[in-house]
């Protein structure tokens, strides 16, 4: 097997025997892979070959390998380097951290790969809002990996989400009508809010909802496994 100039991103990276890496990257048309970037770590006159295999930077890979790993032959920028920093980068970070835990190697998915680098060049604009452009692609990642649920229609009976209907998630069935918030249950989400949501509303008017709900969706394929990330910025 031998892959020429595939569009990719570094999503992890460790070091491997005396100047090697290896490598954890997405790409647009083969999904997560683990590359071996041999010598990457070697220094040379001019910076060491591996300069560029950072996250954030896209990147075209060329790699070859009948095994699980792959040995990386060639790489080079697709484009500037993203400048992020701050909250966006930590930002950036959460959304890596997350395709690496739930994410599988070698299991195509060209339209999440191409939310993340519609995430990124959005996080790369400091007006951005952070948390509208994370719960969207939150969202994405679980309807790309099977997980997804309408926001539109409660999932036991189908019957359409009501403006002042309250209602609970249930990882079988996506949204069940609790008919009033105070019935004992945690975690009750607005109707009014779901159904800004379906609209493709995440910012601000349903911030709260957004992250509350997502979140709880999301810790269901985690497992108990902290986000590392999240110690770093608070507000994902």
């Amino acid at each position: 097997m031998r892959v020429k100039l595939q569009p990719a991103f570094v999503l992890h990276s460790r070091p491997y025997r005396d100047s090697s890496q290896i490598l954890d990257v997405l790409t647009a048309e083969y999904g997560r892979l683990a590359l071996v970037a041999k010598g990457s770590r070697r220094s040379r006159r001019g910076g060491s070959a591996g300069a560029i295999l950072q996250p954030f930077i896209p990147l075209l890979v060329s790699f070859s390998g009948r095994s699980e790993m792959k040995t990386l032959v060639a790489s080079e920028m697709a484009s500037n380097p993203l400048a992020l920093g701050g909250d966006r980068l930590f930002s950036a970070m959460y959304l890596n951290e997350l395709m690496v835990r739930l994410l599988h190697h070698h299991d195509p998915h060209p339209v999440l790969f191409v939310a993340y680098a519609d995430t990124l060049r959005a996080l790369n604009d400091e007006g951005c809002q952070l948390h509208a452009q994370l719960r969207r692609f939150e969202f994405t990642l679980l309807c790309e990996l099977g997980f997804g649920f309408e926001l539109a229609q409660e999932g036991g009976s189908g019957e359409a989400v009501t403006d002042d209907g309250w209602y609970g998630f249930d990882a079988d069935y996506g949204l069940v009508h609790l008919g009033s918030p105070s019935n004992g249950q945690r975690a009750a989400f607005p109707g009014s809010d779901l159904k800004l949501m379906a609209a493709g509303e995440f910012g601000e008017p349903v911030k709260s909802t957004a992250k509350r709900l997502l979140r709880l969706a999301l810790a269901q394929h985690l497992g108990d496994k902290p986000i590392k990330s999240r110690d770093l910025f608070r507000r994902t």
